[in-house]
């Protein structure tokens, strides 16, 4: 635990306000909830008495001093794990993480993890809680993520993750033929039947809204792309398989593999040995913590979803050829969409 007593003055025209909200502004390196939960810890005081009421009214002009006590990962093994950096600077850091690689320590994964080699890489991330993640994706997905360098930065950027103000978009392969694009605002809450699995929920959800568009029609499956609106759980897919359309591959929501008929063999293998969902985050846009600029990133897909890919392109050019006796099939998968933008996503 780093610790560090910091102290300032609340201004006269605080007079009236709460205490957290008070101290908000003048403690802006940490998160307002953060505040509040050191005011209920009794690591704050005014004018020399320790207040533990985040609701007290203040009076203006108190002096104020603040124990802030940050956990860090002193417990966690630093590990050499090779990290795919996109962009470095003082604050951020945004990286490609591979499939199959867990996010941080857990029951089942004690190590080997994206913390273990971020504190291989970056020691001084122990200074910052939780390495400095602020968002996760899920072991076997792949793509884009930022991590925080900074307490400051981090606290930066999961305000702007909780006003859904960082944009992810991921590319997926779903089971069945998904007519058309669309948005899903359906609570996500644990399922009731299996601690381990999300679900949705009418009661006891919280908010969820994923909005959808379709890229590529294939004979059994389709190709979308996915802009998240907020980050819960296993959200995409979640809301995938609730609308009938399950990642491909995916072990926990998705149902058995559907094969075409008439697939070659050699398809066929390429299809059951796909051992993920196939869900990738492609997209990552968000405002930077020091700067104030809005920045992009893309990420290409991993090898193994470009081979499915290809795979059932090629499938539906075969079964074609079968049908009519063509040796070639000039087929019209969709429009490559490079990026969604707000003018992109249904109302």
């Amino acid at each position: 635990m780093t610790q560090q007593l910091l102290s300032a003055q609340i201004p006269h025209d605080a007079m009236g306000q709460r205490l957290d909200v008070a101290l908000a502004p003048l403690f802006s390196d940490y998160s307002r909830n953060r505040i509040q939960q050191w005011i209920k810890d009794g690591n704050v005081t005014l004018d020399g008495v320790i207040c533990k009421k985040p609701r007290h009214a203040v009076l203006g002009g108190e002096k104020v001093e603040l124990l802030a006590e940050l956990e860090n990962a002193t417990e966690v093994e630093a590990q050499a794990i090779s990290i795919d950096v996109l962009h470095e600077d003082d604050a951020v850091l945004v990286i490609n993480k591979p499939p199959g690689l867990v996010v941080h320590p857990g029951a089942g994964n004690p190590d080997g993890t994206l913390m273990n080699a971020l504190l291989y890489h970056y020691p001084q991330l122990r200074e910052v809680p939780r390495a400095g993640i602020v968002h996760r994706l899920d072991k076997d997905t792949s793509g884009l993520m930022v991590v925080a360098k900074t307490v400051p930065a981090q606290t930066h950027l999961v305000e702007q993750l909780q006003r859904h103000a960082v944009e992810r978009i991921y590319d997926a392969v779903l089971v069945g033929i998904m007519k058309q694009g669309g948005s899903v605002d359906k609570p996500i809450g644990r399922n009731p039947n299996d601690r381990k699995k999300m679900a949705v929920r009418a009661m006891g959800g919280k908010p969820a809204v994923s909005h959808y568009r379709v890229l590529e029609h294939f004979r059994e499956h389709t190709r979308v792309r996915v802009k998240l609106e907020t980050g819960r759980t296993h959200q995409i897919r979640v809301h995938m398989s609730h609308l009938g359309y399950p990642l491909v591959g995916d072990p926990v929501y998705g149902s058995r593999f559907r094969i075409p008929r008439k697939m070659l063999p050699e398809f066929v293998e390429v299809l059951r040995g796909f051992d993920r969902q196939a869900l990738h985050a492609g997209a990552l846009s968000f405002t930077h913590p020091t700067t104030g600029k809005t920045m992009k990133w893309k990420a290409p897909m991993p090898e193994d979803m470009l081979e499915l890919i290809d795979v059932l392109r090629e499938d539906v050019e075969e079964f074609h050829a079968q049908q009519w006796g063509y040796d070639e099939f000039d087929y019209d998968y969709g429009v490559e969409v490079e990026w969604v933008t707000d003018e992109d996503i249904p109302d």
